[in-house]
């Protein structure tokens, strides 16, 4: 995921570089983002027992709204002539994404904790 998310954050930067045609600019982020809403999708299952099941939970309805937000950017990348307004809620939107795949990392740590026993 990560590489997915530093690959569409080097797309985001280009227009801001001399010499990138806007509408390049378009299509490179667009397949950028469906390389992250790819890789949102397959996102593995939750830990379902104990204290941690609510955090799955939240881990869930956290992706499937990040999911929303990428969904409804994705005609904006084509179409916006504000091209900086919609790189900016990309950019947000990336952070928070990298927020998200951080949880779940932390999720799983936990779990696995849990299952040796930790540090008590």
């Amino acid at each position: 995921m990560s590489a997915a998310l530093q690959s569409l954050a080097l797309a985001l930067d280009a227009p801001h570089r001399r010499g990138v045609p806007v509408g390049n600019w378009r299509w490179v982020v667009r397949q950028r983002m469906a390389g992250v809403r790819d890789l949102l999708v397959s996102e593995g299952e939750h830990p379902d027992d104990g204290w941690l099941a609510a955090r799955g939970g939240s881990a869930l309805r956290e992706r499937n709204a990040l999911l929303v937000r990428l969904s409804a950017l994705g005609p904006q990348v084509l179409e916006s002539p504000d091209v900086d307004g919609v790189r900016l809620a990309l950019k947000r939107l990336a952070a928070d994404i990298g927020h998200h795949v951080q949880r779940l990392h932390d999720l799983a740590y936990d779990e696995v904790e849990l299952e040796l026993g930790g540090s008590e």
